[in-house]
């Protein structure tokens, strides 16, 4: 069993069609694996009874001749963003810190329904506000590569789960970079979806026209297969789309000759590190051999998507984050009056990072100020969402890009300097301002030996060709084989 925990997705799937491990031995592994590992803080509930019980059940399903998918008795985890029906979900924060969910959320429900095994919840910035992973209030992920840096943000636990092979592939999510940052960071391929793509049914909101659930996994077969499962309308989801899901996993298969792919100049600028340029480059002179064809392009209002962004997104967490009052669910403070109980409960529950959100959230949506920050916001989004869409009609297929601008800084670097923080995301929130889809996956490393990611966008609803391009490049390269070397500390 001891090779199995380097194995993807696919490679479990077979091996439990051919029984040649069952599922209740696959979970065992992981369990343990992830008992050893906590120093990571990549996992903030683990549900080892329950896993066992779900494996057991997709065991006796083989055993039985019963109908399985691919991803029966597969362990996967989930952000702890996402419901469940059992166990708690924090979202990260005190606030929400013994909250337990009477309901699961859809992509979730659809990952049990095909037998998949939930090892556990994985830690993340609280609500998702943050790029290192250092906003959880129950302590920061660190990053397998270096455990003195950070995994990034805000799904850092799913990703450095995946890297430190604490699970063969995870649920993230992305409101400008959440699941393509740390998969760059941690050196794994993930998915943020077109948005509409996954029902938001039972993902706790951050901001709600942007936030989306998306599949971390070692490559990109991997984050194909999760995806033909989690996406799909959902009728309890209105912003969900009726689009017809393709069977990608079966559809990887592709000659890229021909295909044009545009490098946005934009994004080759003075905060790029120069060793994540020429890792960018060697990926792109990579798929130019396959055949394709590069060529540069504009996205002229690029600088404007960082301000924008931060204007929009605290402005809907603001509004979001009004439901925690202190009195539905969730922490609750001793107060004399009911303003006093709104204001201890949250000054109390929330963080540094969500209380700087929520003020900078309702000023711009306040009197006097809403045209000012709001709308003008609103209206560079329109900009950037045309950019994108007049270089996809008239000149390219798919957008190649940075997905980060540095590789992984230290823990702490940045806590003190939000505007730096912030502008770590300046390469993925364009594409969430306009709703496409995008995988970020392995290219190279920097002289440290520290992950560099290589960012791949779509048309709307068009996760086949990234699905297509990035399989045929991992298929080339070895980038996204690579582990660290993670020392194990016993639980005792």
């Amino acid at each position: 069993m001891a090779e199995l925990w380097q194995s993807d997705l696919w490679e479990l799937s077979e091996g439990l069609e051919k029984r040649e491990f069952s599922s209740k031995e696959l979970t065992q592994m992981f369990l343990e694996r992830i008992a050893h590992q906590e120093h990571l803080g990549c996992y903030l509930s683990v549900f080892e009874e329950k896993a066992i019980e779900q494996a057991e059940k997709a065991d006796a399903r083989r055993a039985a001749g019963d109908e399985v998918t691919k991803l029966t008795g597969v362990p996967l985890a989930i952000k702890d963003i996402i419901t469940l029906n059992y166990g708690t979900t924090t979202c990260g924060s005190r606030f929400l810190e013994d909250y337990r969910s009477p309901f699961t959320a859809t992509a979730a429900q659809r990952l049990l329904k095909a037998g998949t095994v939930i090892l556990g919840k994985t830690n993340l910035d609280e609500f998702g506000m943050g790029s290192s992973n250092e906003n959880s209030a129950f302590g920061p992920v660190k990053n397998p590569w270096d455990t003195s840096r950070v995994a990034g943000g805000s799904s850092g636990g799913s990703a450095a789960a995946v890297a430190a092979r604490l699970c063969p592939a995870a649920l993230g999510t992305d409101t400008g970079g959440s699941i393509r940052q740390p998969s760059a960071f941690c050196n794994v391929t993930g998915l943020k979806p077109s948005y509409g793509r996954v029902s938001r049914y039972g993902l706790v909101a951050f901001a709600s026209s942007l936030d989306q659930i998306g599949p971390m996994g070692k490559n990109a077969r991997d984050c194909a297969l999760i995806s033909e499962c989690i996406f799909g309308r959902d009728i309890r989801d209105s912003t969900s789309a009726p689009n017809e899901v393709p069977l990608f996993s079966s559809l990887l298969e592709r000659d890229i000759k021909g295909l044009r792919i545009g490098v946005p100049k934009e994004y080759f600028r003075e905060e790029l590190s120069s060793e994540i340029a020429s890792a960018i480059h060697k990926g792109l002179g990579e798929l130019e051999k396959l055949g394709a064809e590069i060529k540069e392009v504009s996205l002229p209002h690029t600088d404007f998507a960082t301000a924008a962004y931060y204007v929009i997104v605290p402005a809907e967490a603001s509004s979001n984050l009004s439901r925690f009052d202190g009195i539905r669910y969730g922490k609750r403070a001793d107060a004399q009056d009911l303003i006093s109980l709104y204001a201890k409960s949250r000054s109390e529950g929330f963080g540094p990072e969500v209380k700087r959100r929520i003020l900078i959230g309702t000023f711009v949506l306040s009197a006097g100020y809403y045209d000012a920050y709001y709308v003008k916001a609103q209206r560079a989004r329109a900009l950037i969402a045309r950019d994108f869409e007049e270089a996809f009609s008239e000149k390219v297929d798919v957008i190649a890009a940075p997905t980060t601008p540095t590789t992984p800084f230290l823990l702490g670097e940045k806590t003190h300097d939000p505007i730096s923080m912030y502008l770590n995301d300046i390469f993925t929130v364009p594409v969430n301002l306009a709703g496409l889809p995008s995988l970020s996956l392995p290219c190279g490393q920097n002289s440290s030996g520290l992950p560099i990611g290589f960012q791949l966008i779509g048309r709307a609803f068009d996760e086949l060709t990234l699905f297509q391009v990035a399989d045929a490049f991992q298929k080339t390269t070895d980038w996204h084989l690579r582990t660290p070397e993670t020392k194990t500390h016993s639980k005792d």
